[in-house]
C-alpha cells in the first residue's frame, strides 16, 4: 500500500545500483518522489539531474518530508549536500575511511534532525526501501515528535478550494459565506476568550468532534508557556487535551486533513513515534 501525503515537500537520498558506479549517492529535493525517480533514471532530457544521468539505475531509498514550504526543504537539501559548508553542521565530522558514502550521508542527516532549526519541524523520516534501512547512531536518534516510517509515498496536491476553506472547520464548509462569517464571529478563542472574527487566522483541533478554535498567535503562546522556543513543536488542545503537533495544525490551515475521522486520530501505521498524529488514508496506486 502507498501512503498519501498532502502538500508534500521532501528531500531524498538516491543510491546507485550500477556496478560501474557502485555506492554513489545523490541528494535532491522534490514535491513528487515518484515522478522524480523516473526522471533521474531516464536522463537529463526528461528532467533528471546531470550527476545522475547515464549512471543508473538509481534507487530512492530514503526521504525526509514534512517541510512547511519549498524554501525550508531546499535549505535542508543544501545543508545535507554540503555539511562542511553549513554553519549549523560545523561540528559534524567528515567522512571516515570506514564509512561508505551512503553511511556518511545517513550520519549527516541524523545530526541534522537534532539540530536547529530542523529539530523543531514536524518532519518524518521515511525508508522507501526498507532493505537499505540503517540504525540511528548512538546518541543521534531523532526527536520523539519525528516518526520513522516505511514504504512508498504518493504526493497529493491540496486544491485551491481546500486552501480557501482552511480557516473553517469541516462542519462549516457547506455553509454560504454569510453564514460562515456569522458562525466564525460567534465563536470565541479557546485561549484568550475573545471573539474570533472571520478575517482572523484561526487554528482548529484536528479531532473532528472537538469544537476548539483559537487565534494562531494565542495557541502558539499557549503551546510555548513553559518553553523558550520562538515556534512551538507540540501542545495540548485547550478543549479536549489531545496532543497536537504544531506542524500538523499549520498543514491543516493550508488545506490538509479535510476528511479526517475520529478513527484517523491515532499513531501512524508502521511508525516508531509515540505521539498522536493523523493517519492519512492509504492509496492502492503504485509508484
Amino acid at each position: 500500500m502507498v501512503q498519501e501525503v498532502e502538500d508534500f515537500y521532501g528531500v531524498y537520498l538516491l543510491l546507485c545500483l550500477n556496478p560501474k558506479f557502485k555506492g554513489r549517492t545523490y541528494i535532491g529535493y522534490t514535491v513528487n518522489p515518484n515522478r522524480r525517480i523516473k526522471q533521474h533514471n531516464t536522463g537529463t532530457h526528461a528532467g533528471g539531474a546531470y550527476r545522475t544521468s547515464g549512471r543508473g539505475p538509481w534507487e530512492m531509498v530514503l526521504i525526509v518530508h514534512g517541510f512547511p514550504n519549498d524554501v525550508s526543504g531546499l535549505r535542508f537539501e543544501w545543508a545535507w549536500q554540503h555539511p562542511d559548508k553549513s554553519r549549523r553542521l560545523r561540528g559534524v565530522p567528515g567522512k571516515s575511511r570506514k564509512e561508505s558514502a551512503f553511511q556518511h550521508r545517513w550520519r549527516v542527516v541524523c545530526n541534522m534532525l537534532r539540530t536547529a532549526p530542523w529539530c523543531g519541524l514536524g518532519l518524518s523520516v521515511r525508508w522507501l526501501k526498507q532493505e537499505y534501512k540503517l540504525d540511528f547512531p548512538d546518541g543521534l536518534e531523532p526527536p520523539l515528535h519525528m516518526p520513522v516510517v516505511y514504504g512508498p509515498v504518493l504526493s497529493k496536491k491540496v486544491t485551491k478550494s481546500q486552501k480557501g476553506t482552511s480557516r473553517i472547520a469541516p462542519s462549516q464548509v457547506s455553509l454560504d459565506d454569510a453564514n460562515v462569517q456569522t458562525e466564525m464571529e460567534s465563536s470565541v478563542c479557546a485561549v484568550c476568550h475573545m471573539p474570533v472574527m472571520a478575517e482572523d487566522t484561526v487554528l482548529s483541533c484536528l479531532r473532528p468532534s472537538c469544537p476548539m478554535k483559537a487565534h494562531i498567535t494565542c495557541l502558539a503562546k499557549h503551546f510555548l508557556e513553559d518553553e523558550t522556543r520562538l515556534l512551538p513543536i507540540e501542545g495540548k488542545c485547550p478543549d479536549c487535551c489531545v496532543t497536537l503537533l504544531w506542524g500538523e495544525l499549520i498543514r491543516q490551515l493550508k488545506g490538509c486533513y479535510k476528511n479526517l475521522s475520529e478513527s484517523d486520530m491515532q499513531p501512524e501505521k508502521d511508525s516508531t513515534r509515540r505521539d498522536l498524529m493523523p493517519s492519512v488514508p492509504e492509496s492502492d496506486e503504485s509508484s
